[in-house]
């Protein structure tokens, strides 16, 4: 993977306590690893997002198509 240099600015509490956490030359690889992870979860809800629209979109006419279908569902179930 190719490599790009970057400048950030943090608040200074936040880099002591990723100093803390990761050390100082632990930097580069958590932040990646954890901007890796964010977008990840992002692009996650941005789907999710879209397959809820679409299926309150499509509701009445799943529940038309599964009406149309019903009686063959039953079929050949024993009465109760």
């Amino acid at each position: 993977m190719n490599m790009v240099r970057m400048n950030i600015t943090i608040p200074e509490e936040l880099a002591r306590q990723l100093d803390d956490l990761v050390g100082l030359r632990g930097k580069s690889r958590f932040i990646a690893q954890t901007l890796m992870e964010r977008i990840k979860r992002n692009k996650q809800e941005e789907l999710q997002k879209i397959l809820e629209e679409g299926y309150k979109t499509r509701k009445e006419e799943s529940l038309s198509i599964a009406k149309d279908f019903e009686p063959v569902d039953i079929e050949g179930w024993d009465e109760y």
